[in-house]
């Protein structure tokens, strides 16, 4: 049986639903937090400044659904839950790092060109 040919470009592609999960900017920093091993829900919701509790626990369970996390659960006194990469999900890394260094590293540029064109808008209002 041959493997099929996926493409993203297409709209029916599968791919596309991978393409946006890991586009998706809470699960780039989840997964650039969890590069670092495991870490429980309060930590990474502190490592992702200015995400919701809600947002966090959606982006878990459907990079958990993916295979990107694994989920450990503690039968403690309080609960205890963790987070981790899964061998998959830690592919991610390197390419959400370059992702981040870049956005790091152009800001400036971003912020000017941004500057630019809304005093373009504003002249031509």
């Amino acid at each position: 049986m041959s493997t099929p040919a996926w493409n993203v470009m297409l709209a029916t592609c599968p791919s596309r639903t991978s393409l946006a999960r890991v586009a998706n900017k809470w699960t780039a920093i989840i997964v650039m937090a969890l590069s670092t091993g495991r870490m429980r829900f309060g930590d990474l919701r502190a490592a992702a400044d200015g995400i919701s509790g809600k947002v966090l626990a959606d982006t878990l369970r459907d990079l958990e659904r993916d295979g990107l996390i694994s989920r450990h659960a503690y039968a403690e006194m309080p609960p205890r839950v963790e987070y981790e990469l899964t061998e998959l999900g830690a592919t991610l890394h390197e390419p959400l790092r370059a992702l981040g260094t870049w956005a790091e590293q152009h800001i400036e540029q971003v912020l000017a060109a941004r500057d630019a064109y809304d005093a373009r808008i504003l002249a031509d209002a």
